[in-house]
């Protein structure tokens, strides 16, 4: 149940503020600076995956995302351990993907608006069900350090 509450809500949140960049920022428009020289907000769509990868292939990655969900509806309990932690990762993927397949549905492309600088580097814009993602695959993984009998490991602990 954790994990289904997660996703709507990373769902909803996700959807509320790309509603909210369509409506007040320019589509390519100047970036807002929030911390000048590291974080800005503009509004950038994206129609591809991450990086853009998969650019214009809009009906591939509708396909993969639903693949996915489906995938880890059925199997989650094969790769996930019945903790805390693992249904918080469950939630936050389901919910990042559910974000992103809407506005492909929807537009063709995904709204991206969280704009980050580190010195020189320039990394590319994201959204909260990019950053949902990314945080349930490192939770996933960070967790394998600590859980003795989690699926990415080969051996069973007694």
């Amino acid at each position: 149940m954790l994990a289904i509450i997660l996703a709507l809500f990373i769902v909803v949140l996700d959807q509320l503020t790309k509603v909210w960049v369509r409506e007040v920022f320019i589509y390519g428009g100047e970036p807002l600076a929030v911390i000048p020289g590291f974080f800005n907000l503009v509004y950038v769509r994206n129609p591809g995956a991450a990086w853009g990868m998969l650019g214009g292939q809009q009906d591939v990655l509708i396909l993969l995302s639903i693949i996915v969900l489906v995938m880890l509806s059925t199997f989650h309990r094969r790769v996930l351990n019945p903790t805390l932690d693992h249904r918080i990762a469950l939630g936050f993927m389901l919910g990042g993907i559910l974000g992103n397949l809407i506005d492909r549905i929807k537009f063709g492309w995904v709204t991206d608006f969280l704009d980050i600088h580190i010195g020189a580097h320039h990394w590319p814009s994201f959204n909260i069900a990019d950053s949902a993602i990314c945080i349930a695959v490192g939770l996933y993984l960070l967790s394998s350090l600590w859980h003795p009998q989690h699926p990415l490991k080969n051996e069973v602990v007694d």
